[in-house]
């Protein structure tokens, strides 16, 4: 059944996506001048942090920078949370 969905085009929703993030970072490079390679070593930093202390839902993250008008950068982050770990948490 995986063989017809992928023959057919049923795993357009993950190529879709893929293509989604990328164009994201594009114009985000764009509007902030930063390279898309520092944002994505940024995001995974993010996510090694993040994890240490609760366990997050990884493909449901939507990180951006934004600029307004005064040139102001902001770095946006909408980073689903599933359960935050409790106890001594190893930050090594």
């Amino acid at each position: 059944m995986d063989f017809f969905k992928k023959f057919f085009g049923g795993d357009k929703d993950s190529s879709g996506q893929v293509a989604k993030d990328r164009l994201r970072i594009v114009l985000m490079h764009d509007r902030t001048d930063i390279t898309p390679q520092l944002l994505e070593d940024l995001r995974d930093e993010i996510i090694d942090v993040l994890t240490k202390y609760m366990e997050i839902d990884e493909k449901k993250i939507d990180i951006s920078l934004d600029k307004d008008d005064q040139r102001a950068v902001a770095l946006v982050a909408n980073i689903p949370v599933i359960k935050i770990k409790r106890g001594k948490v190893d930050v090594n």
